[in-house]
Formats: structure tokens, C-alpha cells, sequence
């Protein structure tokens, strides 16, 4: 079971990054309810082996490529979350250490295997992965645009993703870059 869902994962978060556009020094925010993957309610029984399989699934991805996970934490602590130090650069920490019943398995995991892992308030991140409707969206920068894809399951948990591209701004005397607009649509 724990093969498939890393796996699942995985599948899932390859493909948002080939679609999506992201790479090295970006930051890919996750939000995962490690009950949702086992088909329970978010936040009901939580699964710290079950989250850590879809952490090891997504970092088989991410640390290739130089993508940071930034993990979201569940709303007992007001969705914060969990990065790298390095990645947070000039951020404000906030002090916190998430736990399975408070932050969520995928952030106490994160927190686990990160180098020198540190929270925050609140990030911008370039892209995101949703698994088992956690509402990351908080957590990404100006303009979210869906990321339609194929996986759209990891275990039982719904899953949503999304990309971002700079605003418009200027109305219809402007003109745009159509590189970043092309960005994802794959």
C-alpha cells in the first residue's frame, strides 16, 4: 500500500512540474491529509506512515530538480508552513514544531527528513498540490491558475493543483510577454 501511494504521489507531482513549468529555487506548496488518502475524513485519523509515503513520493521528484516543498500544516496551526531554512530566505520564522494532532502528518514529516527545517506564517509559492481538499491556495502567489491532472487520486484523497503566472495589468493598450501566459498550458 505504501509503495502505491508514494508512487501515486509521485506520478502526480511529476506532472504538475512538467506542466507547470517550476524548477530549481522555486517552491511547490503541499497540503495533505494524510485521512483523506486512507478515505477517511481530513483530519480524523491521521496517518504518519501513510504521509510519510506521500512525502517520499514527492521528494523523489522535488530534490532532483532543486524544487522546494514548502508543507503546508493543518488549520490547528493555522495552515503554516514547513521549509527549508535556506528557502525561506528573508521570511519572518515563526516558532513552532508540528506534531501528528497538531500540524498534520505531511508537515511533521517534512519537518522530520528537512536538513534544517524552519516555519512560517505564510509563503507565495510558484506552484501547489492539494491532496484531500487542505485549501492551499493561501499559500500561492498572484494569479492561481488550475493545473488539470491526469493523477487525479493519491490513495482515496481528491486531488487539485495549480500553477501561477504574473498578473495582467495595464488594460487594452498593453502589451504581454506571451511566454508567460504559454507557461503550463501543456
Amino acid at each position: 500500500m505504501y509503495e502505491d501511494i508514494r508512487e501515486e504521489a509521485a506520478k502526480a507531482v511529476a506532472e504538475l512540474v512538467e506542466r507547470s513549468g517550476i524548477g530549481k529555487g522555486q517552491i511547490l506548496v503541499v497540503g495533505c491529509s494524510s485521512s483523506e488518502v486512507c478515505g477517511d475524513r481530513i483530519g480524523s485519523n491521521s496517518k504518519p506512515d501513510v504521509a510519510q509515503a506521500v512525502f517520499d513520493g514527492i521528494r523523489s521528484v522535488t530534490d532532483p530538480l532543486g524544487i522546494y516543498i514548502a508543507a503546508q500544516c493543518c488549520e490547528h496551526l493555522n495552515r503554516a508552513i514547513i521549509i527549508e531554512r535556506e528557502a525561506a530566505g528573508d521570511r519572518e520564522i515563526v516558532n513552532v514544531v508540528p506534531w501528528t494532532k497538531g500540524g498534520g502528518g505531511f508537515a511533521t514529516a517534512a519537518y522530520n527528513c528537512f536538513k534544517d527545517p524552519v516555519a512560517l506564517e505564510e509563503i507565495k509559492a510558484d506552484a501547489g498540490i492539494d491532496i484531500g481538499d487542505t485549501l492551499i491556495g493561501m499559500h500561492l502567489k498572484r494569479v492561481a491558475v488550475p493545473v488539470r491532472l491526469v493523477n487525479k487520486k493519491i490513495g482515496e484523497a481528491h486531488v487539485c493543483a495549480a500553477r501561477v503566472r504574473p498578473k495582467f495589468i495595464g488594460g487594452e493598450r498593453a502589451h504581454y510577454d506571451e511566454r508567460l501566459i504559454e507557461v503550463g498550458k501543456k
